[in-house]
C-alpha cells in the first residue's frame, strides 16, 4: 500500500469554547476516493477547512507526502497540491466557461511591459481539458450560467486538476444534483482518480459514497467513528454509523421497535 500523500493526525479544533474537531485522525493516497461521511454538525466542513488551510488547527499534525507542514492560509495549501471544489463552486455564471477556467491565472504572453492576455491558447487548454472530462462545450466562449449543475462542478474539477492538485477536496458535489448530473460528477471523479489524483469526497449521501469509494470514514459530532475500506462496509452498516451507531439502536430498545 502507497504512502499517504496527505494525512491528518489527532486533529482537534476549539471556537472558544465550542469543540468543533475532537481528534480526528485521515489519510488520502494517489488514485483513491476517501469518502469522509457525516450527518449535518459532524464536523466535515470545519474538518476540510482545516486541511484545505482556511482554519488553523487547535491541536494535531498534519503530513504532506511524509513532511509535517502548517498552513497559515488557503494559498499555501494549493501550493502542497491541496486543491477545493466548494458547494457555490466560486463562479461567475455571466462570464465564459474559459474566462472562469482561468480567472485568477490567466495565461499571458509577449515580455513585460508589453504582456497581453493569450486568449487563443486559454481558450483550446479550456475545451482540451473539459474533453478529457466528458464534457462536450459549445466553444469556449459559452456562459457558465448555460452549464447544468453536473458541468459546472466538472469545469471547476477540471480547473484545480490542470493547475496541479494532488490531493482533490469536494464538498457536497452531489448534494443540489438529479440522477443524470450527478452520473456525470461520479464519473468525473472516476476519471480524476485514473490521473494518480488523491479525491477526498464529503457527502452525507451513503449511495454515492458507495458508487466511487474505496475508503469510508465517518464523523459523529466532531470524532472519527472508524475508517473501513469497501468490501468490509454495507450501505446499510454506514447508515447506521452516520446516525449514532450504538446510540441508534438504544433508541429503536427504548421505543420497542425500529426507528
Amino acid at each position: 500500500m502507497s504512502a499517504p500523500i496527505v494525512e491528518m493526525k489527532n486533529i482537534k479544533k476549539h471556537f472558544g469554547h465550542v469543540i468543533a474537531l475532537n481528534g480526528v485522525s485521515f489519510d488520502i493516497r494517489a488514485g483513491e476516493c476517501h469518502c469522509l461521511l457525516g450527518d449535518n454538525g459532524a464536523g466535515k466542513s470545519t474538518f476540510i477547512k482545516t486541511m484545505s488551510g482556511v482554519h488553523k488547527p487547535s491541536e494535531g499534525e498534519m503530513f504532506v507526502q511524509g513532511k509535517p507542514v502548517k498552513f497559515d492560509t488557503p494559498r499555501d495549501a494549493m501550493e502542497a497540491g491541496i486543491a477545493t471544489v466548494y458547494q457555490d463552486l466560486a463562479m461567475i455564471p455571466l462570464m465564459s466557461v474559459s474566462r472562469n477556467f482561468w480567472m485568477g491565472r490567466e495565461r499571458e504572453k509577449g515580455f513585460w511591459p508589453f504582456r497581453t492576455l493569450d486568449t487563443k491558447e486559454a481558450d483550446r487548454v479550456t475545451m482540451a481539458e473539459m474533453e478529457k472530462m466528458g464534457i462536450h462545450l459549445r466553444g469556449p466562449d459559452q456562459a457558465v450560467g448555460t452549464l447544468s449543475g453536473g458541468e459546472r462542478q466538472t469545469v471547476a474539477i477540471a480547473r484545480a486538476v490542470y493547475f496541479g492538485a494532488k490531493v482533490l477536496i469536494l464538498d457536497e458535489p452531489t448534494s443540489a444534483l438529479g440522477v443524470r448530473q450527478t452520473a456525470n460528477v461520479l464519473n468525473t471523479i472516476a476519471q480524476v482518480r485514473k490521473q494518480g489524483i488523491g479525491v477526498v469526497f464529503i457527502t452525507h449521501n451513503v449511495r454515492h459514497a458507495m458508487a466511487v469509494g474505496d475508503r469510508f470514514t465517518v464523523l459523529n459530532r466532531g470524532q472519527t467513528l472508524g475508517t473501513a475500506a469497501r468490501g468490509e462496509v454495507d450501505a446499510p452498516g454506514l447508515q447506521d454509523m452516520m446516525a449514532g451507531g450504538a446510540e441508534l439502536i438504544e433508541l429503536e430498545s427504548s421505543l420497542g421497535g425500529t426507528v
